[in-house]
C-alpha cells in the first residue's frame, strides 16, 4: 500500500507531536540533573526547533522510501 505525501506529511506530523510532547518532559526531567537550567519558554523553543527538523527528516525518509518501494515492485514484477 502506497501513502500520498499529505498523508506521509499527516502520518509524520501526529508521530513528531507525540515526540514533542515526551521530549518536552524528558527536557523538563533530565536538563536539571545536568545543570541545564532554562525557562519553559526556552524548553518549548527548543523542542519547536528540534520538532521542525524531526518533521522534515521523518517526511523525507518516508518519501525516499516510497520511492524505492515502487522502484523495486516494478523490478519483481517485470523480473
Amino acid at each position: 500500500m502506497n501513502q500520498s505525501r499529505l498523508e506521509s506529511l499527516v502520518e509524520t506530523v501526529t508521530n513528531t507531536a507525540i515526540g514533542y510532547t515526551v521530549a518536552l518532559a524528558s527536557q523538563i526531567i533530565i536538563f536539571p540533573w545536568f545543570d541545564i537550567n532554562v525557562t519553559l519558554s526556552q524548553n518549548l523553543l527548543i523542542g519547536m526547533w528540534f520538532t521542525f527538523i524531526s518533521i522534515l527528516r521523518g517526511y523525507v525518509v518516508r518519501r525516499w522510501f516510497n520511492s524505492r518501494i515502487k522502484g523495486f515492485a516494478k523490478v519483481v514484477s517485470n523480473g
